[in-house]
């Protein structure tokens, strides 16, 4: 079963909003909270995790609001629109800053490169569905 088939499982017709676009957001917030996480592990490993600890914090920063993200889009049934667009905004911010830390380090360690990018597509992901609940 995917985030796709239970998006066209649900009885309500989540205001009007492209499932796909939804989809595509719950899977990347997922996939960006992961690859996140798993970042910080990885900047943990160095031996240089002195010069890490600004990218740790800011991996496991992203990481939370990317896997809150995720939860309160899913529950999205277009009610009540403030909190999603909150917590989309937010997601973008904690997307655009991780990336941008990462990709600081991103010549060192490929990790932090492929974190860059999940961020990256992430922001991505979220500012389409902010453009979609308009």
């Amino acid at each position: 079963m995917s985030v796709a088939e239970m998006v066209g499982a649900h009885p309500k017709n989540l205001a009007g909003l492209d499932p796909a676009v939804l989809t595509a957001c719950i899977d990347a917030c997922t996939s960006c909270a992961e690859t996140c996480t798993l970042c910080a592990d990885a900047c943990l490993s160095e031996e240089m995790v002195a010069q890490l600890v600004r990218c740790i914090r800011t991996d496991l920063d992203c990481a939370d609001v990317c896997t809150a993200t995720a939860h309160v889009v899913s529950r999205h049934t277009g009610e009540d629109r403030s909190s999603t667009l909150a917590v989309l905004q937010a997601c973008t911010a904690l997307c655009r800053a991780c990336a941008v830390e990462c990709e600081s380090h991103a010549d060192m360690h490929e990790h932090c490169r492929l974190c860059a990018e999940a961020c990256r597509r992430c922001e991505q992901a979220c500012q389409d569905l902010l453009a979609a609940l308009g």
